[in-house]
């Protein structure tokens, strides 16, 4: 049994490795693998603890006001009043329970869909390679990792070729770091230790063997998380929501603690008046709002699974639906991404076998990124090589933009370059016509340009191949890319995705700007969107971006459709500038050269068979790389965020409203308009239908563009509506107190049920901006708000009416008091078109 000691196993050669990890290259038995994981644990980083169904009922308590009226029933039971004590009690139960339970489906519907996309590991066991999730790797596992990886745990490397690793996470360091299996020294600092790679760091290049030596909470990624308690940064929806409710809380606990004031001074029960002003502020406070969210996002996501979406995150689904530009590759997006290769050609366009064998050998032998570009060559030909060997490489980047083989032939030593063209034309200085090699002149190179435009204008990907005899050592450095000589020119083809143009124009509709950013040249971009009628208004290169200021960028920014020849640092200066033009922005990548554009975008979404770092970066996952399914994804996360405004908006024009109602009403009734437990019943009861808007339907308005937080708006909302609702409100007053002469019992009653009445209908006219006769509720909206209107005018009628104080109502008021629903109604919608003239939201 191996011991977690500190081994400071980077001093460590590789046979050591293996003997003190009790491992083989062969890889561990399943026993073996059981036995670890009971010792050990899973390579889980356990810094946030799970929702448990009791943390999430716990968490349901988690409001002061809520705290408030438990302390204040706990003190009428006391004092005598023990059953209505218990009735309040049971009803703020029953809310809790409403609440836990839909919130408990709720994660257990995130945490289905998150398994679909989890990070998966290549590892040899039982001499076998096997792909597994990475949370079942134990200390001891032979890791295999290759170009794109996101090194799931940390470990020592056993095996490598032209390896480089980006630390930065961790270390900071910019510059991908090349690893070895060279031990280091016992003293060595992490940032310098060759031979370890680190859980959470990314393979730029190359490919190699580890043993795991830490997993989870015991890796440097985990200690550092572990000592970190900093919450993630809020997007624009989670302030908003914050900002909302902390200025609607503080106004009704403001106003709540006003009502007792004025109780306490005319000196009513010290109690029952304590018992009504916090009653009366859980009725009014927004107290659901943080689960409706949940549920109505949980809902979002489930939906948009359903349509080949996973959402990583919840919270950015209101930013998708928000979003106004996206910024997206072309190759598999736009195009069907299965790259053939065309032909091969040399420096004259005429076909050659030479040049195919070049890059034939070059993508052979290159032990990096596996690309379409190579498998496309590879698949087109196959050639004997056993009698070649391979001396080197020098891996790809996405500065060089090329790859070299060093290979052994025929007892020379030939370096074969392959990239894009410009910098592969940068490097040479001599050109091959036929057999012969000769200096690469001026006009030469124009002639190799002018064919590569011609290419690209027929919608070729165009790379250059060069090569030339080098002396044979043991490594070659970048700087041996050289002297080269001109080979010819590979012509690759992706033809447009047939419905591509449809969607384009769909997405245009819905108000979002297409735009691509590639590493392709300009002609070859320009082709595509000529092809699926993209409109162009402006074209920047990487070159000329680069000579760019910040501030110019800015200025240049919003009329610039398509980026061409970019590195990946100039994708995420262009998604940062687009976002201090205030827009927000999706990008949509796969690749290594993605990660931090997907980063800095407000809504990133990359592909289930993209790279892990690029689906670590991103909140959404499609299933597929379709535009199709991203435009699906696009209106749900519209009708989402739709669905969570409905009930901040119907919070803020009954609820509000009814705040100053009670406040006022105080003032001038001998008794208290409502008992405290009515005042939560009601607040129970109308929040039965209001969780069904998470499956609500939405207005076609809200789908066509995009729409964000507007705090001005929902303020100007409260303040329209609540005075409205108030109005209403007293009018009840003065016909039940001066009109009817109500006693106490049957203005209670009768204002308990004209509230329930004016929450439902409310509820269906204010969820939608067309007429509410136009504009079909959801089947259980519309099913729970009869039931609980059915029970509101039955509940006097029942043994219940004596625990809630409560009497039959006549016929004849009962009629009243529909009536004045009515015209509240009528008067909120006439007052809607209004306001929705007047407003945008």
């Amino acid at each position: 049994m191996i011991s977690l000691e500190d081994k400071k196993s980077w001093s460590f050669s590789t046979k050591q490795a293996l003997y003190e990890y009790d491992t083989s290259l062969n890889g561990l038995s399943q026993q073996e693998v059981t036995t670890r994981q009971k010792q050990f644990g899973y390579n889980i980083l356990s810094t946030k603890s799970k929702a448990t169904p009791f943390l999430l009922f716990i968490n349901q308590l988690n409001n002061p006001i809520l705290m408030i009226l438990i302390v204040a029933i706990t003190i009428s039971s006391l004092t005598g009043a023990f059953t209505d004590s218990l009735i309040i009690l049971a009803i703020v139960l029953a809310s809790v329970v409403l609440s836990f339970i839909q919130e408990y489906r709720a994660n257990d519907v995130i945490s289905k869909l998150t398994q679909k996309i989890q990070q998966q590991s290549r590892v040899i066991r039982n001499n076998q390679p096997v792909t597994i999730a990475s949370t079942q790797l134990v200390i001891g596992d032979i890791v295999v990792l290759s170009a794109g990886s996101l090194i799931p745990a940390d470990g020592l490397v056993l095996e490598c070729d032209d390896f480089l690793v980006n630390q930065s996470s961790l270390t900071g360091e910019a510059l991908p770091i090349e690893k070895n299996t060279i031990p280091s020294n016992p003293e060595t600092v992490l940032a310098n230790r060759q031979n370890c790679v680190y859980a959470g760091t990314t393979v730029i290049s190359g490919s190699a063997t580890i043993v795991v030596t830490a997993i989870g909470n015991k890796t440097e990624l985990g200690q550092i998380a572990k000592s970190l308690s900093s919450r993630p940064l809020e997007n624009d929806f989670q302030k908003g929501i914050r900002h909302f409710g902390y200025l609607l809380t503080k106004i009704m606990v403001f106003l709540a603690i006003l009502v007792f004031v004025i109780n306490f001074l005319a000196k009513r029960p010290l109690i029952d008046s304590l018992l009504f002003s916090v009653a009366l502020a859980v009725g009014i406070t927004p107290q659901l709002l943080p689960a409706i969210i949940n549920i109505t996002l949980s809902s979002g996501s489930r939906l948009m699974a359903k349509s080949g979406v996973i959402v990583r995150h919840l919270s950015a689904i209101e930013n998708f639906g928000s979003m106004d530009i996206l910024y997206t590759d072309k190759t598999g997006t736009l195009t069907e991404g299965v790259l053939k290769l065309d032909e091969a050609l040399d420096a004259k366009g005429n076909p050659s076998l030479s040049v195919f064998r070049y890059a034939y050998l070059n993508a052979y032998f290159q032990t990096g990124m596996v690309n379409a570009l190579d498998q496309a060559i590879l698949s087109k030909q196959t050639l004997e090589v056993s009698s070649i060997s391979k001396q080197d490489e020098i891996p790809y980047d996405f500065k060089r933009k090329r790859l070299s083989i060093i290979i052994n032939q025929q007892q020379s030593c030939n370096m074969i370059t392959k990239g894009a063209l410009e910098k592969v034309l940068q490097q040479c200085q001599h050109i091959q016509i036929n057999d012969r090699v000769a200096a690469l002149q001026p006009e030469d190179r124009d002639s190799i340009y002018e064919r590569m435009k011609s290419y690209s204008d027929q919608g070729y990907r165009v790379l250059g191949v060069a090569c030339k005899e080098v002396e044979k050592k043991q490594q070659y450095p970048v700087s041996d890319e050289s002297d080269l000589i001109f080979c010819g020119f590979l012509l690759f083809y992706d033809p447009p995705k047939e419905e591509v143009i449809e969607i384009i124009n769909d997405l245009n509709r819905l108000g979002v700007d297409l735009r691509i950013i590639t590493g392709d040249n300009q002609w070859v971009a320009l082709h595509t969107a000529k092809t699926i009628q993209l409109t162009v208004k402006s074209v920047l290169n990487g070159q000329d971006l680069n000579q760019l200021s910040d501030d110019e960028l800015l200025n240049r920014i919003d009329a610039i459709s398509l980026f061409v020849d970019v590195d990946p640092s100039q994708k995420e200066r262009i998604i940062l500038a687009s976002k201090k033009r205030n827009h927000v922005v999706g990008y949509m990548g796969d690749g290594i050269n993605d990660a931090l554009a997907l980063r800095a975008a407000d809504v990133s979404i990359s592909v289930n068979t993209a790279v892990d770092v690029a689906k670590e970066a991103a909140d959404f996952v499609l299933l597929e790389k379709s535009l199709a399914v991203l435009k699906q994804g696009i209106i749900l996360g519209r009708k989402t965020f739709a669905n969570t405004l409905k009930y901040v908006y119907i919070t803020t024009s009954a609820n509000f409203g009814n705040m100053f109602s009670m406040a006022g009403a105080v003032l001038f009734l001998p008794f208290l308009p409502l008992l405290p437990k009515q005042i939560l019943l009601i607040n129970f009861l109308s929040d039965i239908p209001a969780l069904m808007l998470a499956s609500d339907a939405v207005d076609d308005d809200m789908i066509a563009q995009p729409h964000r937080w507007n705090i001005h708006f929902i303020r100007d909302f409260m303040m329209t509506f609540g005075l409205i609702s108030s109005l209403f409100d007293y009018l009840t007053f003065v016909v039940l107190f001066f009109g009817m002469r109500a006693n106490q019992t049957l203005f209670q009653s009768s204002w308990f049920t004209v509230s329930i009445f004016t929450e439902l209908m409310v509820l269906l006219v204010m969820r939608t901006q067309k007429p509410f006769f136009k504009s079909k509720p959801a089947p259980l909206l519309l099913l729970t708000s009869l039931i609980v209107a059915v029970v509101t005018i039955l509940l006097p009628y029942t043994p219940f009416q004596t625990l809630f104080n409560l009497q039959p109502i006549d016929l004849g008021l009962l009629l009243i008091l529909l009536i004045i629903t009515g015209l509240y109604i009528l008067t909120t919608e006439i007052v809607k078109v209004w306001f929705y003239k007047r407003h945008r939201l």
